[in-house]
């Protein structure tokens, strides 16, 4: 199915399962986090040094979801939900309280180097480059920790560069790269070794509409060319929608959807839009029966209407046979609108 046939998952891996061939198995994997509280002002420091009130954060509850090799999947959930900390216990940097996660047949926070050679992380608020250096030292860097033979890695950042569009800005320091600049040479950072699977936490967080469309269609044809497993957190609705065609959504640090994203709107969408031009002027008043009016041209040529699913293909009917309709179109709703209302809801079930 996925054009990287080189790659064999399960297989001739250290550590491998024979009874699994997901690229990622999770199972029940939970965090807590310990806190510590202690009163304000000196008295307050001092009292802690004898005494301290501990709480327990939940930042991940019960965790479970499969990704098959070669999926690009979207990994989504209002803040807070534990996205990142979830990401970060695959990537091998935390480790979790309870549960089971198996990323190429390794368990990932035993951190072994033939785990770590295939994955790859990407932060889109931490940066992995040298500060003050060029970014190809850099790259010559991960050249050496990740053994990239001479011919490979500049073939790789030839191509990485010349997809990104960044070739000229190689030699130049990365504190005076802009933000968008920046986050391609961390993609190419990231990307350099090959990794089998990528984890990417808000890659166009900040960047303008010109750059995020840039690292979108550079990661679409990236993982159609090499079959890169790719799960993506996003907070721009746009990512999401463009690249990827499942989405797992987690609130309170659990599993609350994990299907495609045709079927979260269709699921979670009891309506759907319906736009309307019409041959002459139209009131709002000759519309109301047929649905909410959501938009209406000024001069009554045009309208959309938010019709409930079970009543479209009828209500649809009736306004062909009694207004002056010259075209007409159906659509669900936006994937966008349907997951704000899926948050919504979530953050004032928990006020």
């Amino acid at each position: 199915m996925y054009p990287n046939c080189r790659r064999n998952w399960a297989a001739g891996t250290i550590h491998a399962m024979a009874s699994s061939s997901a690229a990622v198995d999770v199972a029940d994997l939970r965090k807590v986090f310990i806190s510590v509280k202690r009163d304000v002002g000196l008295a307050g420091a001092f009292r802690s040094l004898f005494s301290t009130t501990k709480t327990e954060v939940e930042a991940v509850k019960g965790v479970s979801f499969r990704i098959e090799p070669g999926e690009l999947v979207g990994f989504l959930g209002p803040n807070g939900a534990g996205k990142t900390t979830t990401l970060k216990m695959l990537s091998g940097i935390l480790f979790p309280t309870s549960g089971q996660a198996n990323v190429l047949g390794f368990t990932p926070w035993e951190r072994k180097n033939a785990y770590l050679r295939q994955i790859s992380l990407v932060m889109g608020q931490k940066n992995q480059l040298w500060w003050d250096l060029p970014a190809t030292d850099s790259f010559l860097l991960l050249k050496e920790i990740y053994e990239v033979p001479d011919k490979e890695y500049q073939q790789r950042v030839d191509e990485l560069s010349e997809l990104l569009d960044i070739k000229r800005l190689l030699t130049t320091q990365v504190r005076k790269l802009s933000l968008g600049e920046r986050m391609k040479c961390e993609l190419v950072a990231a990307l350099l070794y090959d990794p089998k699977v990528v984890f990417l936490d808000e890659p166009t967080i900040g960047l303008d509409v010109v750059s995020q469309k840039r690292i979108r269609e550079f990661l679409k044809s990236y993982q159609k060319r090499t079959g890169s497993t790719i799960i993506l957190t996003s907070h721009y609705m746009q990512d999401i929608q463009e690249l990827c065609e499942r989405v797992i959504i987690i609130d309170k640090g659990g599993v609350i959807f994990d299907d495609a994203l045709a079927v979260l709107v269709e699921r979670y969408s009891d309506s759907k839009r319906l736009t309307l031009q019409f041959s002459e002027s139209v009131s709002a008043v000759e519309l109301e029966p047929y649905g909410r009016v959501l938009e209406r041209g000024d001069d009554g040529s045009s309208a959309t209407l938010e019709v409930p699913r079970d009543r479209i293909t009828r209500v649809a009917a009736e306004v062909l046979t009694r207004l002056p309709v010259a075209d007409i179109a159906i659509a669900d709703v936006e994937a966008e609108e349907v997951i704000h209302q899926i948050f919504t809801g979530a953050q004032e079930a928990r006020s």
